[in-house]
């Protein structure tokens, strides 16, 4: 890397190129529509038996509520799961949707009048308080992302199996159970509420993870996510206080089942919408091929707004620097070292093109992806080329302040060469010529040619000096700009006003290119000119030191001849600065010089 005062420069560097991405197993096929088709008339027939367990035994409080309550919960799910199922049959989200939907049916055997359905019941009563915490933090691949989930719902699984057959084994509250090995219901009532207390603490910190989750995705406008995740919670957190309504026995547990049952059956209708609002984001790439038809396109702002994740990052892959860019030129880390974001990778003839860095809440949308993807391709490529020529730039401007940066450090070296060596060796000459001519007292001839000897002395000396401060004016160095402009003033050929308002020293390569600015200009000025004065003003603003020199000469200054000026446009805009010039004929000539200094 090689920095200025405005530049950074990509530079050529040996820098690995990334492993290709294993390429990615094909999408498996969608479920058969029989297996759609069994699993639909599977949970209309459970839909069915509920009501008919409900009122089976005629002794169920307010039965038609109680199976309405049920199926309000199980039939979104499975509904939802078959859809899920058929539209990302990569995803098990879809299966575990339909599974939670099959427990809460499961746990109503217990209405059943026979004692096997009725012990299968008893014993998968309280399954979905790990079912549907599992589910919400499978959300979206229907696996679980860590060790603590997978910890939490191990946790809860025990307490479900093992708490439920050690109650039951214990003579639980009813009688007909088949697992009955005793009659202990105090102890039976004690485990159960051990047993509750542990699945709502479960309930509760997967509302955590959710909530920690959704933190973590903060980033990216997934509205209709956050209505998810937002609904999950919800859910587990009336679940819990459900549970521990029903170990303390707290006022109001049938409205608080009501509640729960009604929050639990609004989580799938939100995962439909989210699914339909993928959908509609997949036909919108119709929008963004008619963006990419325009010319000049964004090119990241048009995916950003088709991914609809506003920090999308775009970056190129530029084969002969060995990295990847953005479409200035700048390097870009891939894959990003932010956690929260993902990467996909985007080739063409098994050559790297492009990369999308994007939040990891998208991961899920890989048909949404893969069709943004293919829509920019293109334009993708187009990208990479514009992002080759700006890093093509910046490498050239890199060397371009390079070459200059040597070039100073070479003038100043030779200046002190001349001061150190030359200079010096004049200076004692003309005083051993002052030394000889004052004992040359009965000869007036040889006194005359060593008086014309020291004279030709003093001037190569002026001459030499001159080139010195040529080269590079010590007095910039060593007192900075302003001295420096005194100085330089004071020798021009007609009389200058200087206006210098700095405040303090600026980076070396300011300073130079400032003095240079002047230097030249008033040197045209006395040579081509003909003016009768000129005006210095330097001024240092915020991040941007201006040179302003003007005279009240002929003006007619052409910009095309001679390597002065030309020379100073690039000493100025090898700073990321500006030179510009006025000079109409009879109105004199007008140097501005805008350098950065930031």
């Amino acid at each position: 890397m090689v920095s200025s005062a405005r530049s950074t420069s990509l530079g050529v560097h040996a820098v690995p190129r990334p492993r290709r991405p294993v390429p990615a197993r094909p999408p498996p096929p969608p479920p058969p529509s029989a297996a759609l088709l069994v699993v639909g008339l599977a949970g209309a027939l459970a839909a069915v038996a509920v009501v008919l367990l409900a009122h089976s035994g005629g002794t169920l409080d307010r039965a038609g509520l109680r199976a309405a309550m049920v199926d309000w919960v199980a039939v979104p799910y499975i509904a939802g799961g078959l859809i899920a199922w058929r539209r990302r049959p990569e995803s098990r989200f879809g299966l575990l949707m339909i599974a939670a939907g099959f427990s809460m049916t499961a746990t109503t055997l217990q209405w059943s009048p026979g004692r096997l359905p009725h012990t299968v019941g008893q014993l998968v009563d309280l399954l979905p308080a790990v079912v549907f915490p599992y589910v919400f933090l499978a959300f979206p691949r229907g696996r679980l992302h860590g060790r603590a989930e997978r910890v939490l719902i191990g946790v809860g699984s025990l307490a479900v199996v093992g708490g439920s057959l050690l109650v039951l084994a214990l003579g639980g509250f009813d009688r007909r159970s088949l697992l009955a090995l005793t009659s202990d219901v105090g102890l039976a009532e004690a485990v159960q509420n051990a047993q509750l207390l542990i699945l709502a603490g479960v309930c509760l910190v997967g509302v955590l993870l959710l909530v920690r989750r959704k933190r973590a995705a903060a980033q990216a406008p997934r509205r209709l996510l956050a209505l998810l995740v937002d609904s999950f919670s919800l859910g587990l957190i009336t679940f819990a206080a459900l549970l521990v309504a029903g170990v303390f026995g707290l006022p109001g547990f049938e409205q608080l089942r009501l509640v729960t049952f009604v929050v639990l059956g609004l989580a799938p209708l939100a995962f439909l919408a989210g699914l339909l609002d993928a959908r509609l984001a997949r036909s919108g790439i119709a929008g963004l091929l008619v963006e990419l038809r325009a010319d000049p396109v964004d090119l990241r702002a048009s995916l950003a707004r088709a991914l609809r994740d506003p920090t999308l990052t775009l970056a190129y892959w530029l084969p002969q620097y060995g990295t990847w860019a953005d479409a200035d030129g700048r390097e870009v880390p891939v894959p990003d070292p932010d956690p929260r974001r993902t990467v996909t990778v985007l080739d063409r003839d098994d050559d790297h093109v492009a990369a999308l860095l994007y939040d990891r809440s998208l991961q899920d949308e890989d048909e949404l992806i893969a069709a943004v993807s293919a829509a920019a391709d293109m334009a993708l490529e187009n990208g990479r080329l514009q992002a080759e020529l700006h890093a093509r730039l910046q490498e050239l401007h890199g060397s371009r302040i390079r070459v200059i940066e040597a070039g100073q450090r070479e003038r100043q070296r030779l200046e002190r060469d001349l001061h150190d060596g030359a200079q010096q060796r004049l200076v004692a000459l003309s005083l051993e010529l002052s030394v000889l001519q004052d004992r040359l007292t009965g000869d007036s001839d040889a006194r005359g040619r060593v008086d014309r000897m020291r004279r030709e002395v003093a001037v190569s000396l002026d001459e030499l000096r001159d080139l010195a401060r040529g080269l590079h004016p010590a007095v910039l160095s060593g007192h900075g700009l302003a001295v420096a402009l005194e100085s330089l003033t004071a020798r021009a050929a007609v009389p200058v006003r200087l206006t210098v308002d700095l405040g303090g020293r600026l980076p070396d390569a300011v300073e130079v290119a400032a003095y240079y600015v002047v230097s030249e200009s008033l040197a045209n000025v006395g040579k081509h000119a003909r003016a009768t004065s000129a005006t210095v003003v330097v001024r240092h603003g915020g991040d941007l030191l201006v040179v302003e020199v003007t005279d009240d000469g002929t003006g007619g200054a052409d910009t095309e001849k001679g390597s002065g000026l030309r020379g100073l446009a690039d000493r100025v805009e090898a700073l990321d600065g500006e030179l510009l010039i006025w000079s109409r004929r009879g109105t004199g000539t007008r140097v501005r010089a805008e350098i950065p200094c930031g």
